[in-house]
């Protein structure tokens, strides 16, 4: 953990794109990933005179289940506000937002840190639009602007500034992305910028006063939200303890220096100029409306990690699968598990499979996809079963898998394929003895340190047994012949 001897208060506000077809007031595409510039835009999108927004019905069924997810119920009225600012990539020259009356208030996002778990509050969470985007040519003495992203819909996060550390901003920003892709509220794409993160850091030499507060806009990723706020915490410090005052401002993120760079002052609230919306009517949610929403929810990270605790996977573990489950909307993993919840021993096998051979793989682009999720099951269980009646050695299982994850392909009969393949370990105690007394005229030496109760020369007759078997011996069962024969 850093540590530093003033009080760090660290809060974030997180945007985050609703996994819409289309804009937030306007019938216009929402992925503007590959899009030529200005090509998914409309008069709504450009504030044209006589344009009249019209909210997008999806976006409150979003806003609804990212509330559910942080624990709260949404609220049942909450409306719109302009928030007014004048900016190349906002010809409207206002932002529909909501501050007053936000569609969820409060809520909190449980973080673990090192084996400790918190609640960071939010202050609210509220539905606004996008503005476009500026670019910047490089060798230029002009700017462009592209407005494919104007209207696109958000969700605003505003955390309480409970983060005490840069590790605890790490752990939230990452649970953050994980309760919107289990609640199926984003893509949640990094990069590309489905959510990105403004990170407010002070710190007080008096533990019940916040200090000035500095903003580090637009990080996107978790990596640079925990460097930012431990270079802010560093820089603040030095400038205390040489006398100097923070200047409350909004900085930038340099990835390439490792550092944040002043851009400028910070506006106040009020300087927005914030006014009710008179084109869009308040969101009236009914009892009926939320409680399908809620029963709608799927299980999320906090509930699969309880379901979990009774394999006692270690918490690495939990976490990979936690996010590879939806990676890619990758699925299966934790519902496999989840089946053979009751079978200790086979759980953690699968577990350790899935993190250690089919995950790994998968990131490198090298899993082929099956036929059918029960195809993939039936490898894994059938695996197992090899593996537990040792006919298969834990490295000729993973073999075995690595290879049939590349092609895709489930063989009718896995252990006869396995038998084919030269995988399938001898445990005849007959074959197995025959090596045996071979490696023991061979090696004499080392059979006369065990006799003598050099206990470590066992390993290296074990290893000579199996070398001589090509792999196929039981290694369990060499061992117990060789303890039998050399007394």
């Amino acid at each position: 953990m850093s540590e530093t001897k003033y009080t760090v208060a660290i809060g974030i506000e997180c945007h985050v794109q609703l996994k819409t077809a289309t804009k937030l007031f306007a019938a216009v595409g929402n992925d503007a990933r590959d899009a030529a510039p200005n090509t998914l835009i409309s008069h709504i999108c450009l504030g044209m005179p006589g344009a009249l927004p019209v909210l997008n019905e999806k976006v409150v069924e979003l806003a609804s289940r990212a509330g559910y997810a942080f624990g709260v119920t949404p609220q049942k009225y909450s409306m719109f506000e302009r928030k007014h600012y004048f900016y190349p990539d906002l010809p409207k020259g206002y932002q529909i937002t909501q501050l007053q009356q936000p569609i969820v208030v409060g809520g909190s996002v449980e973080i673990d840190v090192e084996g400790t778990k918190k609640h960071i509050r939010l202050n609210r969470v509220q539905i606004e639009e996008d503005a476009g985007k500026n670019t910047h040519p490089a060798g230029k003495d002009y700017s462009l602007v592209d407005l494919n992203r104007a209207g696109t819909p958000l969700l605003e996060i505003v955390s309480e500034p409970d983060i005490n550390s840069p590790e605890e901003a790490k752990a939230y920003v990452r649970e953050l992305y994980l309760l919107m892709k289990y609640a199926d509220v984003s893509d949640a794409d990094l990069y590309h910028g489905n959510m990105r993160f403004d990170v407010n850091v002070s710190i007080s030499a008096d533990p019940q006063t916040l200090g000035t507060r500095t903003e580090t806009k637009n990080l996107n990723s978790f990596r640079s939200v925990e460097k930012a706020a431990a270079y802010e915490i560093k820089r603040q410090a030095e400038l205390l303890d040489k006398g100097e005052k923070i200047v409350q401002e909004t900085r930038g993120w340099d990835d390439a220096k490792q550092k944040t760079l002043s851009q400028r002052g910070k506006e106040e609230a009020h300087d927005y100029r914030y006014m009710p919306e008179p084109d869009v009517p308040p969101i009236e949610l009914t009892d009926d409306y939320l409680e399908n929403i809620k029963k709608d929810l799927p299980v999320m990270p906090s509930e699969w990690r309880n379901r979990l605790d009774s394999v006692g996977l270690r918490r690495e573990y939990v976490e990979t699968l936690l996010e590879a489950e939806v990676e890619n909307d990758v699925i299966g993993y934790l519902s496999l598990l989840e089946q053979n919840i009751s079978n200790k021993n086979l759980a953690q096998s699968l577990a350790n499979w899935f993190v250690n051979i089919e995950i790994p793989q998968r990131r490198e682009g090298k899993v082929a996809e099956f036929s059918n999720d029960e195809n993939k099951a039936r490898l894994y269980l059938e695996t197992y079963q090899l593996v537990k009646d040792n006919k298969l050695s834990s490295t000729n299982a993973k073999f075995m898998l690595e290879n049939l994850l590349e092609v895709g392909v489930v063989p009718e009969n896995i252990e006869k394929y396995a038998e084919e393949q030269g995988l399938v370990q001898v445990s005849n105690e007959g074959e197995i003895e025959v090596i045996v007394d071979d490696i023991l005229k061979e090696n004499e030496q080392a059979a006369a340190d065990v006799r003598a109760g050099e206990m470590k020369a066992i390993g290296f007759l074990v290893g000579q047994v199996m070398k001589k078997s090509q792999g196929k011996a039981n290694p369990g069962l060499v061992q117990e012949i060789l303890k039998k024969k050399l007394g």
